[in-house]
């Protein structure tokens, strides 16, 4: 990262007492006009619940008066020249604080902040608090709705549990149920999926707190194209985290083919070929996908307490 992203000498060496119980990141692409009230309802909230706390804004290479305004609000900004990336700009805040929790909000007032204090005291028994949209994704605009529902259902086949919203941008985390997955979360929107799909595939403890979705101030970022990046992520975590749910319909299909080609070849001569080429393909995919899912498991935390010992603070 580059280095107004990093660590000030000494800073992650502050006793437990002196850390803020929640940093909050705010990544921020061209938000002039709402990021400086989203920051000060930030603090209006934690501090009305008496909750230790940093703001962070991330300007990930803006072009207006993002980084201006998110000063004014308050915030300890850290400034990207460049414009990389959504999930970039969150890893850089990651990385810049100490905090035993870690929550992310969007710049652009969708989010209502009044609901961090709920979901930093519903951090204390889970590994990941979510800000479930529920019935307020009515602002999502129409023509988006479709691909958010069909990445929801592909998600939720891998975590094998139906996903109430898995891509919000309002969550709190343990930081070290966090940080365990870093190498692992993309620089680009996909950042919220991935880490919902990680954590639940790994069998921590996810929940969901409904809230309030506004209306965007400014326009969207994400385009159609990312649609296909989502689905791309899902199928690659879906090898990594639950290869059997990709390798067992695969490898049966194969062995599927080779039976019925056994029923109703045409020829003895290219009956044996086909059908037993089929059938050792299908068998050498289940086999991997028994291998590979014995791998993923040896890697899942067997316990909460395993998964806090990785990369904590």
């Amino acid at each position: 990262m580059q280095d107004s992203a990093k660590r000030e000498p000494g800073h992650g060496d502050a006793p437990a007492s002196r850390r803020p119980t929640v940093a909050v990141i705010i990544p921020a692409y061209n938000e002039q006009d709402a990021v400086r009230a989203t920051v000060q309802q930030v603090r209006y909230a934690l501090e009305g619940a008496s909750v230790s706390h940093e703001i962070v804004v991330v300007n990930d290479g803006s072009s207006d008066d993002t980084m201006a305004e998110a000063r004014a609000g308050g915030a300890r900004v850290i400034d990207l020249r460049d414009n990389n990336g959504y999930g970039f700009a969150l890893k850089a805040g990651i990385e810049t604080t100490d905090s035993d929790l870690v929550a992310i909000l969007d710049a652009d007032g969708t989010y209502p902040p009044d609901a961090l204090p709920t979901m930093v005291r519903m951090a204390g028994s889970c590994d990941m608090v979510v800000g479930d949209r529920g019935s307020g994704m009515k602002n999502v605009p129409i023509i988006r709705r479709p691909a958010k529902w069909l990445l929801g259902v592909l998600a939720s086949f891998l975590a094998r549990r139906r996903i109430n919203d898995v891509n919000s941008g309002l969550r709190v985390f343990r930081r070290p149920a966090l940080v365990r997955f870093i190498a692992l979360l993309p620089d680009g929107y996909s950042f919220t999926t991935t880490i919902t799909l990680c954590m639940l595939a790994s069998g921590l403890a996810v929940h969901y707190h409904p809230i309030a979705y506004g209306r965007r101030i400014g326009h969207s970022k994400i385009k159609a194209r990312h649609f296909f990046k989502f689905v791309f992520l899902v199928f690659r975590l879906t090898v990594i985290f639950r290869p059997l749910r990709v390798f067992l319909p695969l490898g049966l299909l194969l062995v599927a083919g080779g039976a019925l080609y056994a029923l109703f070849g045409s020829s003895v001569a290219s009956l044996s070929g086909a059908a037993g080429l089929l059938f050792g393909a299908g068998l050498i995919v289940l086999s991997i996908g028994v291998w590979a899912e014995s791998v993923a498991r040896a890697r899942l935390p067997r316990s909460r307490e395993d998964s806090y010992s990785v990369g904590g603070p």
